[in-house]
């Protein structure tokens, strides 16, 4: 396993697949190193690209704006993706781009060790929570893995596009507030 600093560094000089020849920037992860609930996403979009942080643009914006709906804020959780290169014109990332990024996203969550994972949309729930996740039918549900408490919710960019989705995250976010409070997360 690799500290903050050679994780960094290697995510950094990545080239294992071809999304480094269309990146600005590496976009690593934020947010507190020892935080008790961690949020993956699956992938850098524009502005994400552009700034090098995760969750910067509108779906960032929306992002803060739910968590700030559960009194949580980004100086509370750590936020990273699956992938740390933009996928071309926001496309989902492919499985050969989620396999090699996944070892440096292992390392965050085993240096972070979350008690709570909160996988936001379809793709990171698939690839952390079960391959046959459906998100439409699953989300807000829990799961435990190894002592970690897991559940997905609607990607922010997806509740953009469809408003009717809200009520159900507004649902999710609140178990996720009792859930933390339930392990006693710090937040």
């Amino acid at each position: 396993m690799l500290d903050w600093t050679q994780l960094e560094q290697a995510c950094q000089n990545c080239r294992r697949c071809g999304l480094f020849e269309t990146r600005h920037n590496v976009v690593f992860g934020v947010g507190p190193k020892d935080a008790d609930i961690m949020f993956v996403g699956e992938g850098p979009g524009q502005q994400e690209d552009l700034q090098g942080e995760p969750f910067v643009g509108p779906a960032g914006k929306l992002l803060d704006d739910m968590l700030s709906i559960i009194d949580m804020g980004r100086e509370s959780c750590y936020i990273a993706n699956i992938v740390k290169c933009r996928p071309p014109q926001n496309r989902d990332p492919l499985e050969i781009e989620q396999d090699a990024c996944m070892d440096y996203l292992r390392n965050q969550f085993l240096l972070v060790k979350p008690k709570i994972l909160v996988c936001l949309g379809r793709i990171a729930a698939m690839r952390l929570i079960r391959s046959d996740f459906r998100i439409t039918r699953e989300h807000g549900q829990w799961v435990e893995k190894r002592g970690v408490w897991m559940t997905a919710i609607y990607h922010p960019s997806a509740l953009l596009r469809d408003i009717s989705k809200r009520p159900d995250t507004f649902c999710d976010l609140l178990a996720i507030r009792e859930k933390a409070r339930e392990v006693n997360a710090r937040y």
